[in-house]
């Protein structure tokens, strides 16, 4: 039997065993936090649109609510989902720059197996990321500051947190001069939301969670350099 997950008051973070108290008849009562003397999670009441409008605001209490007080299991669908999203959207510009005047040249079956490679390599990124994430955090959090992670937990936040990423299809969609500024100000704020999920599950600085997403980055940036120095390119290789 797995271990139970302690709720959170969504304000300072206190350890509580219940969000409410059902009285019969379905009378509820919300738990006041023994701590801040405040409701343990005020989001138990809100309309979902509420929760994920500040979510999407970043607020901490919004974060220790979804990552905490739900037992929300979707996170390995979301990711799945972005990494479909994010490999669109590469096929996609690698499809706009070619202009094929062959009419039979196997274009079908070659563009599929390009998307199939645009995935995996999002994928590999997105595990580079993670993994970079994981091993600082370990590092430091459990190295240095003898403190106890829950890498598993660590990670579901990390893809929970992603789902920025579906902004990239409209994008797509609806193509215009100021396309790359859009690409930048989501992968901008997918990386926020990252930073926050982190601050929220260690309870750390913000300094610590902006040094993790750094060295996620970097791992992922290293990761695109060599798929992309790769002797015959990476292209090359799903051609084969």
């Amino acid at each position: 039997m797995g271990k139970v997950q302690d709720f959170r008051c969504v304000e300072c973070n206190e350890k509580a065993s219940e969000l409410h108290r059902d009285y019969s008849h379905g009378i509820l009562k919300i738990t006041i936090c023994e701590s801040c003397q405040k409701p343990v999670d005020k989001y138990i009441e809100y309309d979902p649109v509420i929760i994920l409008i500040d979510a999407i605001l970043c607020k901490t209490q919004a974060f220790r609510h979804i990552l905490f007080n739900t037992s929300l299991t979707i996170h390995w669908k979301l990711c799945v989902f972005c990494l479909l999203c994010e490999a669109y959207l590469r096929w996609s510009l690698l499809d706009s720059s070619e202009q094929s005047s062959d009419p039979a040249d196997l274009i079908r079956y070659t563009k599929e197996w390009e998307f199939y490679g645009m995935f995996a390599l999002a994928s590999l990124e997105l595990s580079a990321f993670c993994g970079g994430v994981l091993l600082f955090v370990w590092l430091v959090v459990v190295g240095l500051q003898r403190k106890s992670v829950e890498p598993a937990f660590l990670l579901k936040a990390l893809l929970l947190s992603c789902y920025g990423k579906v902004l990239l299809i409209p994008t797509v969609i609806w193509e215009h001069d100021y396309s790359p500024l859009c690409l930048a100000l989501i992968k901008l704020f997918v990386l926020t939301s990252n930073s926050q999920a982190i601050r929220v599950i260690l309870n750390s600085s913000r300094r610590l969670s902006l040094l993790s997403i750094g060295v996620g980055l970097l791992s992922e940036t290293c990761v695109a350099q060599a798929c992309s120095s790769l002797p015959w390119g990476f292209r090359d290789l799903l051609s084969l």
